[in-house]
């Protein structure tokens, strides 16, 4: 049967087998999006007002801020909607949209956590020449860069999937659209999407891990070499708070790729609770780690609660 069919919309699903229990299982969802929406535009609120954190490390801790907003609410309607009114549909372009902007900003996540990594190496090894190196210009032009790279990289994917014929099954395996939970219902031959996506995921997401992995390689020697011990725990505190935020992001991350394309025999349950902590989870502990970890951020914050 040589004919093309699309459907109008997916069902999107919450978490199987505790339905009865959603408007429950809302409270602590709720929580989790406040906290990633005020913590995030808390942060960026501070960096703007304090003049002493105009510098690349918070410059770049503001990026990340900005994408955590935008993953949170990428997902929050879809999410919340199914949670509170059992809104299960979405339509198959807004679902396209959707997955495009949460794999951007993924994306864009893993290109500024390496950004950061960069930063910590310049900062350490290289403290004299830091403030000549990253530039308010030279990091304008990464945070460009890295938005670049992810829209580009990633823009052929929506058009691979439309042109795709789709059976009659159109449940998803989220409360969200993501890339291979939609290719995954086609009745068609999804080699080249099987094939683009593992490429796109190594070149940038891949790439980004094993050259952050390589940075801290190179501060552990750096900071190895220093004199004293004190000097020692000064300059690996520095990148307490980096550390947590990456291992937030990719420990998930990978795991739901791995899920996604080799786990056929893993429980729905552990698919989706997998998928909510990739996506949910960073950016409302991002902000929390980097309020309490960081000295110069901690004390601002304080100087602005006093001043209300």
């Amino acid at each position: 049967n040589g004919s093309f069919y699309q459907p109008s919309a997916f069902l999107m699903m919450g978490i199987p087998g505790l339905e009865a229990l959603h408007p429950w299982i809302s409270i602590p969802f709720c929580a989790l999006y406040l906290t990633a929406l005020l913590g995030n535009c808390v942060i960026l609120f501070i960096i703007r007002k304090t003049q002493s954190l105009h510098e690349p490390m918070y410059y770049f801790l503001s990026m990340l801020a900005v994408t955590d907003l935008g993953l949170a609410l990428c997902t929050l309607p879809t999410t919340l909607g199914l949670f509170w009114f059992n809104v299960r549909r979405i339509g198959f372009d807004a679902c396209l949209t959707q997955m495009y902007f949460i794999h951007i900003l993924s994306f864009i996540e893993s290109s500024v956590l390496l950004a950061m990594a960069f930063d910590r190496f310049i900062a350490i090894s290289h403290p004299l020449r830091h403030p000549s190196i990253l530039t308010k210009t030279t990091v304008l032009k990464i945070g460009l860069a890295i938005v670049l790279r992810g829209m580009v990289s990633l823009l052929p994917i929506p058009f691979l999937l439309k042109r795709l014929t789709y059976c009659g099954k159109t449940e998803l395996s989220h409360s969200f659209c993501f890339h291979p939970d939609i290719m995954n219902l086609a009745c068609a031959d999804i080699k080249v999407n099987v094939f683009y996506g593992m490429i796109i995921l190594l070149s940038t997401v891949g790439m980004d891990f094993i050259f952050i992995v390589l940075s801290y390689i190179l501060i552990i020697r750096t900071v190895v070499s220093l004199t004293t011990k004190e000097e020692c725990l000064k300059a690996l505190n520095t990148c307490v708070s980096h550390i947590c935020a990456v291992l937030v992001f990719f420990i998930p991350m990978i795991g739901l790729s791995m899920i996604h394309r080799f786990g056929k025999n893993v429980p729905p349950l552990v698919n989706t609770l997998v998928a909510y902590t990739y996506l949910i989870i960073p950016p409302a502990l991002n902000p929390v780690i980097y309020s309490i970890k960081s000295t110069h951020m901690r004390e601002a914050l304080l100087r602005a609660l006093r001043r209300k």
